[in-house]
């Protein structure tokens, strides 16, 4: 498989998120730097650092999820030079079943000789709904 080359953080975001979505590894490594300082914390789990660990992770996470799909939701968009930092609400729908909090994600890419490549995806549980008061009280 050729890498492709991202012109923008944006178009490094979008083929991660459609990776995700299609749960197809080579696409989702290509769109990783070739470095081993990349980082990956999925929601309530540990820190995965370097290629193989990071490729591990996502295999895992492929293997035991159901399909998912994503809508994203930018909240902050940084970019300095060859760097960028994109905050995110990924809301995940899964067939069949309720729709979840969203998960918060930070997202950092950098420029590379290759055009611009992930360097860390970190996502935590967003907050839970706010419960409101019954319209009628007893």
């Amino acid at each position: 498989m050729t890498k492709p080359r991202f012109y923008s953080p944006q178009e490094a975001e979008a083929a991660f998120y459609h990776a995700l979505m299609k749960r197809d590894i080579d696409m989702m490594m290509a769109v990783w730097a070739e470095d081993e300082t990349i980082g990956c914390v999925h929601p309530m789990g540990p820190a995965h650092t370097g290629r193989a660990a990071v490729k591990k992770s996502w295999q895992s996470v492929f293997r035991s999820s159901p399909p998912m799909k994503f809508l994203i939701e930018e909240r902050s968009l940084t970019q300095d030079g060859s760097l960028a930092v994109h905050v995110v609400l990924e809301h995940i729908r899964v067939e069949r079943q309720p729709p979840a909090p969203p998960v918060v994600a930070t997202n950092v890419y950098r420029l590379t000789p290759d055009g611009w490549r992930m360097m860390l995806h970190h996502a935590s549980p967003g907050p839970a709904p706010k419960k409101t008061a019954p319209k009628t009280l007893h």
